[in-house]
Order: structure tokens, then C-alpha cells, then sequence
């Protein structure tokens, strides 16, 4: 690997943004493809990220940073990808249900699977079942990402998903779900694909369910 990619690889998991932006440049500068510049500078990055996150080295402060210097490095790299047609891994809309203004979880989730190459239709906090549905029908993604972070909200996951199969759409989709209170079990229950207890396993969660046919 070039040592330009080496050093964009290591400022993003030291949580480095103005690094992480002017090695994006220089990367772009010295002719470096966009989707390698993605993949081995910065996904590879975020990838280690979720490492360090699952054996206890890193916590969510030091997923939020790297994730944010990647987003950063993404911002200038954006224009290149575009122009070299460089495919998404996948799209996800994703939003915190009904009745829950809680977003600290939602939004590292976003910004885990964009570092890992998914196209990320945020639509927010607090929303309704229709706005889902109608996102899926103007964005055709292929995952769904449902978040709740209050018990009492959990149920608004399960009528989104009633929501999906009534407008046609579930067998078009698959559902994941997470949040503090959501386990597997009520995954299962409520009839999500799967579920993540953190942003690491939410993106190996979304590259498994896009090995499956939707």
C-alpha cells in the first residue's frame, strides 16, 4: 500500500480530521484511483475501528471521532467516487422510530456504514411509519434500519415493518433493527432480518444481509 493511503489509514483511526482531509487531497492529487483511496485508505480504517471497538480497546467516543474524520475524508473524496462511478456496498434508509428523539446511536450507526461504503439516507429522529414507507418507494434501498432507545417506542419498529408488508414493499427490503432495549428475540419476534447491539455489528450485520437476495 502506498504510503499515502498508510498514513489516511491511521489518521482516521486516530480520529485525525484535518489529516484525514488533507490526505484524502494529496491522495486525489498524486492520481491515486477514488475506489482505492475508498477501500484501502478508509474503509480499511473503519474496519479496524470496529476491531478495536469489539475487543475493548476502543469505546463509542473513539468510534464517534474516527467516524467523523472519515466522514470528513469522504466529503473531499465524494466529487472523485461520483465522477469514477464507483458503486455503493449498498443503500440504507435508516431513522429513529416514532415518539424517540434519541439519535447519538442512530447517527453512529450512519456513519459506521458509510465508513464501510453504504449510501445512507438519514430521515431523522422520531419517524412515522409512512415516512419509511415512502422513503423505501423513493429510494429503493435495499437494507432499512429501524432504532429505538426507549421500551416504550420498540413497538413503532414492529408496525414499520406492518407498514412495509401493507404498501408491498417488505419482501423488497430487509429490516434491521437496534437500539439499547432491542434484542435478538424481539427481532425475531416483530419479524426484522436481524439485529446489531452496537454500530460494529451493525455493519457486518448489513454486509451479511446484503449477501441475501432482497
Amino acid at each position: 500500500m502506498e504510503k499515502i493511503l498508510v498514513e489516511l489509514h491511521q489518521a482516521i483511526i486516530d480520529g485525525a480530521r484535518e489529516i484525514t482531509t488533507a490526505k484524502v487531497q494529496a491522495a486525489l492529487d498524486t492520481d491515486i484511483e477514488a475506489g482505492i483511496i475508498l477501500n484501502k485508505g478508509m474503509v480499511s480504517a473503519m474496519t479496524e475501528v470496529g476491531r478495536l471497538f469489539e475487543v475493548g480497546e476502543y469505546f463509542v467516543p473513539e468510534m464517534l471521532i474516527s467516524a467523523r474524520a472519515m466522514q470528513a475524508g469522504l466529503n473531499v473524496l465524494r466529487p472523485a467516487l461520483v465522477q469514477a462511478e464507483v458503486k455503493a456496498a449498498g443503500k440504507v434508509v435508516i431513522g429513529t422510530v416514532k415518539g424517540d428523539l434519541h439519535d447519538i446511536g442512530k447517527n453512529l450507526v450512519s456513519m459506521m456504514l458509510e465508513g464501510a461504503s453504504f449510501e445512507i439516507i438519514d430521515l431523522g429522529t422520531d419517524v412515522p411509519s409512512e415516512i419509511f414507507v415512502a422513503a423505501v418507494q423513493e429510494h429503493r434501498p435495499q437494507l432499512v434500519g429501524l432504532s429505538a432507545m426507549l421500551s416504550t417506542t420498540m413497538p413503532y419498529m414492529a408496525s414499520t415493518i406492518e407498514a412495509l408488508k401493507t404498501a408491498g414493499l417488505r419482501e423488497q427490503v430487509r429490516v434491521m433493527v437496534g437500539g439499547a432495549p432491542v434484542t435478538a428475540a424481539y427481532a425475531r419476534e416483530i419479524g426484522a432480518d436481524g439485529s446489531a447491539p452496537d454500530a460494529s455489528q451493525a455493519v457486518k450485520l448489513a454486509i451479511s444481509l446484503m449477501g441475501k437476495d432482497t
